[in-house]
């Protein structure tokens, strides 16, 4: 799975550092984080990929049975609701990895998570 050459410094070492199926995942994930939020930057923090504007917006994983998506999402009942079959602790997703990722249901949670965040900042300002 994961690389020995220590924790990546980028999103594509994170993604080199597993199997071409999961890689591909890893890369489709990150591709609709990317349509979702184009203004958004991508890094590496708690040692694996997050994507950040004013705040970080999400993060996502690879285990071995499951891609990791953080953190939980509130403020959209209809969501949340489509989102709770994914729920794993603490109310972060989980989408096994031998199932199809709802790739359309990322696409809208991290739409939402741009729209928090930008709430937050106009806030803040």
């Amino acid at each position: 799975m994961k690389s020995s050459r220590g924790k990546p410094t980028s999103i594509d070492e994170y993604i080199a550092g597993f199997g071409p199926g999961v890689q591909s995942i890893l890369q489709r994930i990150r591709e609709v984080i990317r349509a979702a939020a184009p203004d958004a930057t991508e890094t590496i923090s708690y040692g694996i990929p997050a994507f950040k504007r004013n705040g970080v917006l999400v993060y996502f994983a690879a285990f071995k049975k499951h891609i990791g998506f953080y953190p939980p999402i509130f403020g959209d009942k209809a969501l949340e609701k489509a989102a709770s079959v994914y729920a794993g602790e603490k109310e972060n997703l989980r989408f096994p990895i031998d199932e199809p990722i709802p790739y359309n249901l990322i696409k809208k949670l991290v739409k939402l998570r741009v729209k928090q965040d930008r709430l937050k900042a106009a806030r803040k300002a």
